[in-house]
């Protein structure tokens, strides 16, 4: 099922007819994608929770905004790690305590202490919760045109300003996406 691993590390763009209110406008970083079910989470959708209230020491770490994400609807009460190790797209192993997901994007074990990654990541977010998708559901959501798949590169993770992060991911796209980034909140307005 190579087709089916490939997605992990991309991103899905919810398209406008995602009726999902858990994912409209979301960028989801897909973290694991096989056989068994596909799991990421929303890159744009900050909480007014600092990162130093849930998780001590890690806040220091977390790029701007130093805040918790909602990673998605499922579990949470539950907390992950995404970060960028600069030069860790280059296929060495990477800092202990962290797992590559692709290139330079990878997984950060919360447990580790935050001392032990200090000097590795070039920047953290922290995801409260997760999307999570069973066999095969994922390919129904892309046949039925909820989401568009796109590469993603290492500042989605960090972006300082993530509720613009749906149109510029789009924007960067060529050809026809690029202008999906300009339809507007609510067509109905138009």
């Amino acid at each position: 099922m190579t087709e089916v691993s490939s997605l992990t590390g991309r991103l899905l763009v919810a398209t406008p007819a995602l009726a999902d209110p858990n994912f409209d406008r979301a960028v989801v970083l897909l973290l694991d994608h096989d056989e068994e079910g596909s799991l990421g989470v929303v890159l744009n959708r900050p909480t007014p929770v600092d990162v130093n209230d849930i998780l001590e020491g890690w806040g220091d770490l977390a790029g701007e905004p130093g805040v918790v994400f909602q990673g998605g609807p499922v579990s949470l009460d539950s907390a992950l790690g995404v970060a960028v190790v600069p030069g860790g797209a280059s296929g060495e192993a990477g800092p202990l305590g962290w797992r590559r997901v692709r290139g330079a994007i990878g997984l950060v074990d919360l447990e580790a202490p935050p001392q032990l990654l200090a000097s590795a990541l070039g920047s953290l977010r922290i995801f409260a919760g997760y999307a999570g998708w069973g066999p095969g559901q994922l390919e129904d959501e892309l046949v039925d045109g909820a989401w568009y798949v796109v590469e993603s590169e290492p500042g989605d993770v960090s972006s300082p300003c993530p509720e613009r992060l749906w149109r510029e991911v789009l924007r960067r796209q060529r050809g026809e996406l690029a202008m999906v980034a300009t339809y507007p909140d609510d067509p109905s307005l138009n």
